[in-house]
């Protein structure tokens, strides 16, 4: 299946079902989805997700009762910086500095009331989640197609932030977990655990997780365009 068929597919279903939520339209984006926070408490209620202290989200709407459930818990949440347009390339949301978890969470309120921070000012990350656009039960994902999901692990792997025992999962909608084989790559972090609001998936992913950024598909320009992969080319030079 064509990743994109698939992308379209999906959108089409969340929309035409009427399970999409608010960013309307679904397509183009990671889809927001009824029973958002029924995944989120799914997820809350993993071993994975008690045992971690600092987790690492992406910024999309269906993962935010994730990251509100985080810094509620104690949790430390880091965000990438849009694009990952500076060298320190994370965001740092403390729940010891953070009053209001709701406003915190959001896109706007993480840029302001976040601590902007580099890959060497953070502490090891121990649960990865993601946003997905669909996923299957090998653990194969579908984003929406840029890319900076898989960028961000293999950044904070090259730091020794992460690695193969890392804990990945994603919440989405039933709609979303597919029976089609997702075509996945070397540089593809595959999900442990795919959280839906109706249940809890344990993937057959392989055990391993991209170990090093994937330098050889990408562009002078998209180097040149985030300071941190100028600085890991440099450093492996």
């Amino acid at each position: 299946m064509d990743k994109q068929r698939l992308r379209e597919r999906v959108w089409d279903g969340l929309d035409e079902s009427g399970e999409a939520r608010f960013p309307f339209p679904p397509h183009g984006r990671i889809p927001n989805f009824a029973g958002a926070d029924e995944a989120a408490e799914r997820l809350a209620s993993t071993d994975a997700w008690r045992e971690a202290d600092a987790i690492k989200s992406n910024p999309d709407a269906p993962q935010l009762p994730v990251r509100r459930a985080a810094l509620r818990a104690g949790k430390t949440v880091y965000m990438a910086v849009p694009r990952l347009r500076d060298e320190r390339c994370f965001l740092r949301l403390d729940p010891d500095e953070i009053d209001d978890v709701d406003h915190a969470t959001t896109v706007g309120g993480s840029s302001e009331l976040g601590t902007q921070v580099g890959p060497d000012e953070m502490e090891r990350v121990d649960l990865i989640v993601s946003g997905s656009v669909a996923v299957d039960d090998r653990g194969g994902r579908v984003g929406k197609g840029e890319g900076y999901s898989d960028l961000e692990f293999a950044i904070l792997r090259a730091f020794g932030l992460v690695d193969d025992a890392t804990t990945t999962v994603t919440t989405v909608h039933e709609l979303q977990v597919v029976d089609d084989g997702i075509p996945t790559s070397d540089h593809d972090v595959p999900m442990d655990r795919v959280l839906t609001p109706e249940r809890s998936i344990r993937t057959s992913a392989p055990d391993s997780k991209p170990s090093d950024v994937s330098w050889d598909d990408l562009s002078d320009e998209q180097i040149a365009a985030i300071p941190i992969l100028q600085r890991l080319r440099s450093e492996r030079r």
